[in-house]
């Protein structure tokens, strides 16, 4: 037997795309651990319209679903496989990545909001039966939220899920193409707007770069800046993954850890979040921070701390957007977006987020935050009225 259970849900009016109550709106970017606070007070706090938690007997299966906002459609959100070490963790990371998602859509201008899907992983669960129900759970929310890749989840795993729902992002010539060169273009086009607002040019043929992570999108984002001239140099905790990627590329391998204190112009981190904070921050020799990991800054505190360095963040939530805007565009108006429109529209909303928080004096990150968070609350109203 299996069970799906609101063991924690926040919602409002119920049915089709129906928005939460207005309530003012949480500037923390992180969440304090679940038990150690008042659930439903902390979802209302963070505008959550409903968390589910989720389990499947026969593969084993332990998952959270949050869905952050449904105001101007379905939510979007991919399905990350990660061993948390508690469900605390789980559900931590489940919010926060769900909120980041709303974030995303909002500032690129998509009719869609944002969503989130954690597996804990553990090595007893059978995989291809846990991405199977997961697809009925997606079906049965009737194209409420769509899903996706993420970290530990890839064609494979999409195939799987595929099998029990359409709200799923299809590898293959079915679905909406490449997503990894998606993302990569738009971390691509977020770096040149930081050195051009920075600079006044990219200059790419002098310039250097230190690519933190070498997967799918890091890897393609080095071949990018290859490309153009630019001088790259990869890292990643895999050794065996970063020579073969600095073999394929005929690039600099650094060794793991070292990356902080290359002296550079760009730092991009393409990995798992969280990697700036007190320790790693004043160990930093570039000038720009820009790269495809989500939740790079381990609090807003040390968006701020960088800026104070005179070291220029541009926010991951709007430069790793690629994929989302390729997903949603395909999902919702029947098109594949190229990745030289995803790269402009992304760039072109960097440039503007960029100009406008030098105008204000204020942190990039924290400029960003603020106005993704009145975007979500017009569009509330809106659907309220």
């Amino acid at each position: 037997m299996s069970g799906l259970f609101p063991a924690i849900c926040y919602e409002s009016m119920g049915g089709g795309y129906t928005s939460p109550p207005s309530s003012t709106p949480s500037l923390a970017l992180s969440f304090p651990t679940p038990m150690d606070i008042h659930i439903l007070d902390a979802l209302a706090r963070g505008g959550f319209e409903e968390v589910l938690a989720f389990t499947d007997r026969k593969s084993g299966l332990r998952a959270f679903l949050a869905i952050h906002d449904t105001s101007r459609g379905p939510a979007f959100g991919g399905m990350r496989r990660w061993a948390y070490r508690t469900e605390n963790e789980a559900l931590r990371d489940v919010m926060r990545l769900g909120r980041a998602m709303t974030h995303k859509c909002v500032l690129l201008g998509l009719p869609c909001g944002g969503g989130k899907l954690v597996l804990l992983d553990d090595p007893q669960m059978d995989r291809a039966a846990a991405y199977r129900h997961i697809g009925t759970v997606v079906e049965r929310m009737s194209g409420r939220y769509y899903t996706g890749p993420d970290v530990g989840t890839g064609a494979e795993e999409l195939g799987w899920t595929a099998e029990n729902t359409s709200f799923v992002t299809r590898p293959g010539p079915e679905g909406p193409g490449q997503l990894a060169e998606a993302t990569a273009e738009g971390v691509f086009a977020g770096i040149a707007s930081a050195l051009r607002h920075r600079d006044g040019e990219e200059d790419w043929k002098s310039r250097t770069v230190v690519v933190q992570g070498l997967g799918a999108v890091g890897a393609l984002l080095c071949k990018r800046l290859l490309s153009v001239g630019a001088k790259v140099s990869g890292v990643d905790v895999d050794a065996e993954r970063a020579d073969l990627v600095g073999h394929e590329l005929d690039m600099q391998v650094l060794d793991a850890s070292s990356e902080y204190d290359a002296v550079c112009d760009v730092f991009a981190p393409c990995a798992l979040g969280g990697i700036l904070h007190d320790l790693s921050i004043p160990r930093l020799r570039c000038q720009v921070v820009a790269g495809a990991a989500n939740n790079v800054l381990t609090k807003p505190i040390h968006g701020d701390l960088l800026h104070g360095r005179g070291i220029l963040y541009a926010p991951d939530f709007v430069i790793n957007s690629g994929a989302l805007v390729r997903g949603a565009t395909f999902h919702l108006e029947g098109h594949r977006e190229s990745v030289e429109a995803i790269g402009a529209r992304i760039g072109g909303t960097l440039d503007r987020i960029l100009d406008a928080a030098r105008e204000e004096q204020r942190p990039p990150a924290r400029y960003a935050f603020d106005e993704a968070e009145q975007l979500i609350a017009k569009g509330r109203e809106a659907v309220k009225n």
